[in-house]
C-alpha cells in the first residue's frame, strides 16, 4: 500500500495536483481511495503595528495549510516509478510512503 500526502498552502493548486496524480492511478487501473481532505491547519501571527506609543494596536496575519492523503491498495513497480517521476508545481508538498 502507498500513502500519498500532500500539504499547500493554495487549495486550488492541491486539487489539480490530486488530478494529475488521480489521472496517473487510472492509467494504471489502480485501486486507491481519495482524494481524502484532513482538517486545514491554521496559523496565526500577531504582530504589534506599532513598537512604542501604540503598543495596544496589533495586526493578526493567518496562515492556511491544506492536506490532502490518497491511499493506493495494490501497487506494482510501474506505479510507484510514475509516481516518482510526476511533476508537482511549485507551492505543493508530497510525500510518497510505503506502507
Amino acid at each position: 500500500m502507498i500513502r500519498i500526502k500532500l500539504k499547500s498552502y493554495d487549495n486550488k493548486l492541491i486539487d489539480t495536483s490530486c488530478r494529475e496524480i488521480i489521472d496517473i492511478l487510472k492509467r494504471f487501473d489502480a485501486d486507491y481511495k481519495g482524494p481524502i481532505p484532513l482538517p486545514t491547519e491554521i496559523k496565526k501571527i500577531t504582530v504589534n503595528r506599532a513598537p512604542f506609543i501604540y503598543k495596544d494596536s496589533r495586526e493578526q496575519f493567518e496562515i492556511r495549510i491544506h492536506k490532502r492523503i490518497i491511499d493506493v491498495m495494490k501497487t506494482t513497480p510501474q506505479i510507484f516509478s510514475a509516481l516518482k517521476d510526476i511533476s508537482i508545481p511549485a507551492g505543493v508538498e508530497i510525500e510518497i510512503k510505503i506502507i
